[in-house]
């Protein structure tokens, strides 16, 4: 007489027996009990989520539901848990298993003790003791792998980017007690002595481009002063902004240090081609059609001289611009600049003509805030067109201005093509003397400002604003390019570019002052696109502001090189107001 045999015996001695002649295909995979990043690290664990709609046999079947709970127990450790209860089920129909893993991760382990130290010079190092005082999880967290594993390399890291080369650990041990829920961290590393800088050697290839000696002006430290890789990252930042290399590498070779410890610097640089130039269609509704032309030279000379020619020529709107710059190293990195400007333009609102020469210092006073001092000398003709008889003799006015400029401009983002978190302005500070090389006294200050907020992963939050102020007594002496307007892309949508502000007839003629302001919320998708709605509001005035506003939606795409939105919107203050269209490219701050 056979014994009684169970139905889990039976079954498994069934998939024995069938194993090899027969196939199943592993469907769904249901996991219970957690959430968020466990569930997704216990899937990608997963040997069966590999072999998802392919035929497998009974056999492989088996070992792989076998296996499952190994899998998503040692996929739990990293978040802490390690002694979870599991159970793995199965059901079949149609050649295919649906798998459903249900967890309870119970108590997490956390840290009991956390021994975590340098030893050896690096102990009096006061930047190294706040990263090590940062040192995360500390006693009763969770012990969770991935702070961990951050905390214990960007220790390393600084080590190394403070000149400490030797430094290694003499002690790196994690012991974890299941039973009494808990881990105890000893970390500790031995230093060794501090590196001191050492001589710079810069090599062009395959030729020489630039003097060498020019770069010695960029190495603002003396050789023997202690290592730190914040100096080779400044270094690598001004000759990124000299625009001159297309490559540059920057090594410094611990190994070959001499007695006293100072690291020689290797700097190899590829020139970038020597001519930029540029070409390209345009059209506007009051410039017409036109084009434009441009040529840069990034490097005149082996003293690191730059040109710049470019024409802007429309029907209507004509503008010629030259330029030429001289590396500035000395007090800040930056540029000494000569340009002119000649614009001519004649629409149906008003005909100008002026020619403006700039001598300028710019220098990046710090890692966000740049500076800008000029002195101008401006040459403006101007009329308007009278709207009653546009064919009547046009009586113009004119004007001249010498005047200096001080222009600040501060960004602090986390990406410069596409901001998620940050800020970015700039502030303008300008005024002429009457009899002084000018026509009128006046001053003027004029600010902007931008503030980014992402909100979650795919959303952005913006804010805009713009104030300007004229300080004169002789407005009406004031060429148009000296005066504040609204309205247009960056300003007012849903009013055409200047409609907003003092007017003559259809058209703007400037203001003393000016105010707008903007909100606006973006959500973009998978694929990089997105939308936007909007509300802009302000004016250009003279005496009181009449203020407008204009609402609207549009497209986005994060192009790789800035935003591209073009947006379609309506002024709120007529009825009869029409929608504007208006395209953007870029990020401006």
């Amino acid at each position: 007489m056979l014994g009684r045999i169970n139905a889990p015996a039976l079954a498994a001695l069934l998939l024995l027996v069938s194993g090899t002649a027969h196939a199943v295909q592993v469907g769904g995979i249901t996991i219970r009990g957690l959430d968020g990043e466990m569930e997704e690290n216990v899937r990608v664990s997963l040997s069966l989520a590999d072999v998802r709609g392919e035929d497998i046999s009974f056999r492989r079947l088996r070992y792989m539901l076998g296996a499952a709970e190994d899998e998503t127990r040692e996929a739990l450790e990293p978040f802490g848990y390690y002694s979870p209860e599991i159970q793995v089920e199965q059901s079949r129909g149609n050649g295919q298993v649906e798998v459903t893993i249900t967890v309870d991760a119970g108590e997490p382990v956390r840290v009991r003790n956390a021994d975590v130290a340098i030893i050896g010079a690096g102990n009096r190092d006061r930047y190294l003791a706040r990263d090590l005082g940062n040192f995360t999880p500390s006693p009763g967290d969770v012990f969770d792998h991935r702070p961990y594993e951050a905390s214990k390399a960007l220790i390393s890291r600084r080590l190394a980017e403070r000149g400490y080369f030797d430094a290694d650990f003499s002690a790196r041990r994690v012991e974890v007690t299941r039973a009494d829920e808990a881990a105890d961290i000893e970390l500790v590393w031995s230093s060794g002595d501090r590196y001191n800088m050492g001589p710079v050697t810069f090599e062009q290839a395959p030729r020489e481009i630039i003097h060498p000696h020019l770069f010695d002006r960029l190495i603002y430290w003396n050789e023997g002063e202690y290592y730190h890789q914040g100096r080779l990252d400044r270094l690598r930042t001004s000759l990124q902004r000299l625009d001159y290399f297309s490559g540059i590498e920057i090594e410094p070779r611990p190994d070959e240090a001499d007695a006293d410890r100072r690291v020689p610097v290797e700097v190899r640089l590829t020139p970038a081609p020597r001519k930029i130039q540029t070409a390209g269609l345009s059209y506007g509704t009051d410039s017409g059609a036109g084009f434009r032309l441009g040529e840069e030279r990034r490097y005149v000379n082996k003293r690191g001289h730059k040109a710049l020619a470019q024409l802007d020529y429309a029907q209507k709107r004509k503008t010629l611009t030259l330029q030429y710059r001289i590396p500035a190293f000395a007090w800040l990195d930056g540029w000494y600049t000569v340009s002119l400007q000649a614009a001519d333009e004649q629409t149906r609102y008003v005909d100008t003509r002026r020619i403006e020469l700039v001598g300028s210092r710019s220098g990046q006073y710090s890692r966000n805030l740049n500076l800008v001092a000029s002195a101008h000398v401006l040459r403006e003709r101007w009329a308007y067109v009278d709207q009653d008889d546009p064919d009547a003799p046009a009586e113009y006015r004119y004007a001249t201005f010498s005047y200096p400029s001080l222009r600040a401009e501060y960004v602090d983002v986390d990406d410069q093509l596409f901001p998620r978190r940050g800020i970015g302005g700039s502030i303008v500070l300008r005024g002429g003397v009457e009899d002084v090389g000018s026509d009128a006294s006046f001053a003027q200050v004029h600010a902007r400002a931008t503030w980014y907020q992402g909100i979650g992963e795919r959303h952005r939050l913006m804010v805009r604003g713009e104030a300007g102020h004229t300080y004169t007594d002789a407005l009406v002496a004031m060429p148009p390019s000296l005066r504040f307007y609204a309205g247009g892309d960056r300003s007012i949508r849903g009013y055409d570019w200047r409609e907003v502000g003092p007017r003559i007839g259809d058209f703007a003629t400037g203001a003393k002052h000016v105010f707008t302001g903007s909100v606006e919320y973006e959500h973009y998708f998978e694929n990089g696109f997105g939308f936007a709605v909007f509300a802009d509001s302000g004016s250009a005035f003279d005496d009181s502001p009449d203020w407008r506003t204009g609402v609207g939606v549009g497209l986005r795409w994060a192009s790789p090189v800035g935003p591209l939105r073009l947006d379609i919107a309506r002024g709120l203050d007529d009825p009869d107001s029409p929608f504007t269209l208006h395209l953007d490219i870029g990020t401006a701050f």
